[in-house]
């Protein structure tokens, strides 16, 4: 979900007028886990000061709201180094992750904050890494890449129970994964935990793909509508790894 106008700079000056109502339909239907995605807006892989230090401001509030919603993890995306180099862009999201994680607002715009009394849950939320397509300088887009950004944050102080990663299918498609592969999937997923362990994966992004498979662009299409098709899903859905995810 979303917990303000995912394509804009300003967030809300007060809390949503039904929102202890919505945590407590949460507990009382066991509606688990709930994660936020950040603004679409925020770039931490950016050279440019002024967008980063708005980037960091926005993706900080939406980590306050979201444990005021009761979520339990935030996702973001990686964002685009901007003509500048993918290492430096990495070094600046994990910069930008420590930066964010450490601050803690638990008396602003949403009071103060509590966890949600559902037995589930990590308080403060857990920050998501999406991976990237692989168009317009982004970063993000390997597995080797996510991994050097998690060294970097913990270098920088970050717990790894606090960055967890998320695998959108049809952006791994779009940088050429073959998620319509189960074989393929299997080859991904073993060297994901080789290189950050399965239990950093978080979240799945079960999202079709208009585009071709290696085009490095990011067109969601309806699960089945697309050209991943259904048999990568349907492995994905039913690994016996990824049960908890």
């Amino acid at each position: 979900m979303f917990v303000d106008n995912p394509t804009a700079w300003k967030r809300r000056t007060a809390p949503p007028k039904d929102l202890d109502a919505f945590r407590n339909r949460l507990v009382e239907l066991d509606v688990r886990p709930v994660a936020v995605h950040a603004s679409y807006l925020v770039n931490l892989a950016g050279p440019d000061g002024h967008f980063r230090t708005s980037s960091i401001d926005v993706l900080a509030s939406d980590m306050t709201a979201a444990a005021a919603y009761g979520a339990t993890m935030v996702n973001v995306h990686t964002g685009s180094h901007r003509d500048t180099s993918v290492e430096a862009g990495l070094q600046r999201v994990a910069a930008g992750v420590a930066e964010v994680l450490a601050r803690r607002d638990e008396s602003g715009t949403f009071g103060a904050i509590r966890p949600l009394a559902s037995g589930d849950g990590r308080y403060p939320p857990r920050l998501v890494l999406e991976n990237a397509a692989g168009g317009g300088d982004s970063v993000g887009v390997t597995i080797g890449e996510h991994a050097r950004i998690a060294e970097h944050a913990a270098q920088l102080g970050v717990p790894e129970a606090r960055l967890g990663f998320c695998l959108d299918v049809a952006h791994a498609w779009g940088a050429g994964i073959r998620m319509d592969d189960p074989d393929s999937i299997d080859a991904w997923l073993d060297e994901f935990d080789r290189e950050l362990g399965l239990e950093r994966l978080a979240l799945l992004h079960l999202n079709d793909s208009r585009s071709e498979r290696g085009s490095r662009t990011d067109r969601h299409e309806h699960i089945g509508a697309g050209q991943i098709g259904e048999e990568g899903f349907r492995h994905l859905l039913t690994h016996p790894a990824l049960q908890d995810v």
